[in-house]
């Protein structure tokens, strides 16, 4: 198999979807490695290393039109529809759900897309969970950031001082993400309620951090209470292949104390925050104001740390890539967790959570090959 590696173009985006180890792997299977030229500068690989694993350096015109299958990282920009074809296979994280302009253009072409989203092994999402722990430590991060006077914010340190209170922090899922963010704010000396519906993992993370942190069951009474009185929220809930659902209303976000701080995790999937929704923010323009609290809403968190989150994406997504060039998408297909992956093939949406957004027929891709 033909399988290119294009540059990101997204705004600051600056992973790449393959280490040169990655394409050493494949190249010694026999497939052709095709990486755009300077794809991974900002990852901290050069071009001379990955021609030294097997990879041949091209430009971006010639890196998409000799492809069999697509591997990047996000989805892709209107600047690339124009190299859609019938067949070609796209794997990358694609979050069709909030982006309907892609998903027709991925219908109109015929296009194979594999979405890292979805791709499900016994009810866990292997290829979301390693960016899932690096946005949800960001997201504390980047919101202990604008908590500062200077950056907009409270003015208010996320740990406090003996005698002074610290942050008080929510976080509203308790998956990937907001267990993350759970371990870097309480390891920061917040307050932190956690908030989720699934109460196994509310009980682990009382078992992991015991008093260290309050947990609430996800209803809209808790929620509100417990965003009216939060100097920090941090939402995190996920739908695989579906709109996030709007947990957060814009009543509640008005409760909220002028120079508090909301990031929305589930931006990429249409956002959690009714006052984030259709408001996607971007690394170049990361915050705005509303109702005087501050939205943090970036679509790709772990593109501004490349140099550790290009290699935990390649280690999970590389074997699926493997198993897709070696046996090709009908015989991958096989792999129940790949074929949850596949939302569109041959001009048609094949993911049951997408079809429901769109309101569409759902195919079996078995049927379509």
């Amino acid at each position: 198999m033909k399988i290119s590696i294009p540059k990101e173009i997204k705004d600051n985006e600056f992973r790449v979807a393959i280490t040169p180890g990655a394409v050493n792997t494949l190249a010694l299977a026999g497939h052709e490695v095709y990486i755009e030229k300077g794809a991974g500068i900002s990852s901290g690989f050069t071009d001379e290393e990955y021609k030294s694993q097997g990879a041949k350096i091209v430009d971006q015109k010639t890196c998409w039109e000799v492809a069999d299958m697509i591997y990047k990282v996000k989805e892709p920009l209107k600047e690339e529809y124009k190299f859609f074809r019938e067949g070609l296979i796209i794997f990358c994280y694609l979050h069709l759900a909030a982006n309907e302009e892609l998903t027709k253009e991925l219908l109109k072409n015929k296009v194979t897309g594999v979405a890292f989203e979805t791709v499900e092994v016994n009810g866990k999402l292997p290829l979301l969970r390693p960016m899932s722990e690096i946005a949800g430590r960001m997201a504390i991060t980047e919101g202990s950031f604008y908590l500062s006077k200077q950056a907009g914010g409270k003015g208010i340190l996320l740990d406090g001082v003996p005698g002074v209170a610290p942050a008080h922090v929510v976080i509203i899922g308790t998956g990937g993400v907001g267990r993350s963010a759970v371990k870097v704010a309480t390891g920061m000396g917040a307050r932190v309620t956690a908030i989720g519906h699934n109460m196994e993992q509310l009980s682990q993370l009382i078992d992991i951090f015991g008093n260290s942190i309050e947990t609430l069951y996800s209803d809209p009474y808790n929620i509100s209470k417990a965003v009216e009185s939060a100097d920090l929220v941090i939402s995190t809930v996920l739908v695989p292949g579906s709109k996030a659902p709007c947990l957060v209303t814009e009543e509640m976000v008005k409760s909220m104390g002028e120079g508090s701080v909301i990031v929305d995790v589930a931006i990429d999937q249409g956002g959690s925050i009714e006052t984030t929704k259709n408001h996607p923010t971007t690394h170049s323009n990361p915050t705005f104001v509303k109702h005087g609290v501050i939205h943090y809403a970036v679509a790709n968190i772990p593109g501004s740390v490349p140099m550790t989150s290009t290699k935990a994406l390649s280690n999970a997504t590389s074997e699926f890539a493997n198993l897709i060039a070696k046996e090709g998408i009908k015989k991958a297909m096989e792999n129940h967790g790949l074929k949850l992956g596949i939302n569109t093939m041959g001009g048609y949406i094949t993911n049951a959570a997408l079809a429901k957004v769109y309101e569409e027929d759902c195919k079996d891709p078995e049927e379509l090959i």
